[in-house]
């Protein structure tokens, strides 16, 4: 009798049905956070969103290692790099917050998936890893899958392009630094940090100009789900990741972008952008092969 990470028993289930049910999980999260921020962001600025997201996820944390009796796991010894990273997230999130407000929620997802993408150029630089003739060319081909989703020029440009490819810029730096502080440090350890540190820094960024706003009883729902929602797609993503490999993941995780393009039509009227897609497929495609490359390298090695 096989057990899902979870506890719960899941007899006859195939590894990569698991995965995909955690990866449902993942899609629905997502999902509902973009739904969610649009929905907020009349009433809330993305500084305040980030605030009330990282009090609620703080008081969740907090009570997981109280219940479990885990509180030796949070260390200052590295407070330094756990700021930083935070300031990349921090920064990300509120760029995406921004971003699902302002274009089309399917063009966000697509640009986000580059993120991968920007790992592999960052890495060499800040983990002094080797940018192989594979990598480079899989970058390269991500980039022309950023253009064929943004499609750049002065009547296209917009703040919101700039703000959901930045963000995924961001994103790759938060996960480059997260690989480092992993060497020293436990998961809970980094998500307690995370909260804590995101809850001052929104505090400073929200009531810079003296006024922050409190949510009304038609926002907190929605805050309340963007908190939740950053919790659950990450813990579910890690679930799914530790069943099955990443080259059976992947593609679940794709489905998030039509997912999300349905979504954006039948909740705002957005157009299904034929673009859109087919640039998200070079990118996705472009993440792809460098996971099969890299499986079959390690497998080498």
């Amino acid at each position: 009798m096989t057990q899902a990470p979870n506890g719960i028993d899941t007899p006859g289930l195939s590894p990569t049905f698991k995965a995909a049910l955690w990866m449902t999980g993942t899609i629905v999260s997502f999902s509902s956070m973009a739904v969610a921020g649009r929905e907020v962001s009349y009433a809330l600025d993305t500084f305040e969103i980030m605030m009330y997201r990282s009090l609620i996820g703080l008081l969740i944390v907090a009570l997981v290692l109280t219940v479990t009796g885990r509180w030796q796991v949070v260390r200052h010894r590295l407070i330094g790099q756990h700021v930083i990273r935070n300031l990349a997230h921090f920064t990300g999130q509120n760029l995406w917050l921004f971003a699902v407000t302002a274009i089309p929620l399917a063009q966000v997802f697509a640009l986000e998936f580059t993120s991968p993408l920007w790992v592999l150029i960052l890495s060499p630089l800040l983990l002094g890893e080797r940018l192989t003739r594979n990598r480079a060319l899989c970058a390269l081909a991500g980039f022309i899958g950023i253009l064929i989703v943004a499609r750049p020029s002065p009547s296209t440009l917009e703040i919101g392009l700039l703000a959901a490819a930045s963000a995924a810029l961001f994103f790759a730096l938060t996960n480059i630094l997260t690989k480092r502080l992993t060497r020293h440090e436990t998961i809970g350890g980094i998500i307690f940090w995370l909260t804590a540190l995101q809850l001052i820094m929104g505090i400073v960024a929200a009531g810079w100009d003296g006024d922050i706003a409190l949510p009304g009883l038609a926002e907190l729902p929605f805050v309340v789900v963007i908190a939740l929602g950053g919790l659950t797609a990450h813990f579910c993503l890690t679930n799914a990741l530790a069943i099955a490999p990443a080259t059976v993941v992947m593609p679940f995780d794709f489905v998030r972008l039509p997912a999300i393009a349905v979504i954006g039509m039948l909740l705002y009227g957005e157009p299904l952008d034929i673009w859109i897609f087919v640039g998200g497929v070079v990118i996705f495609g472009a993440i792809y092969m460098n996971i099969l490359a890299e499986t079959r390298r390690n497998r080498v090695v």
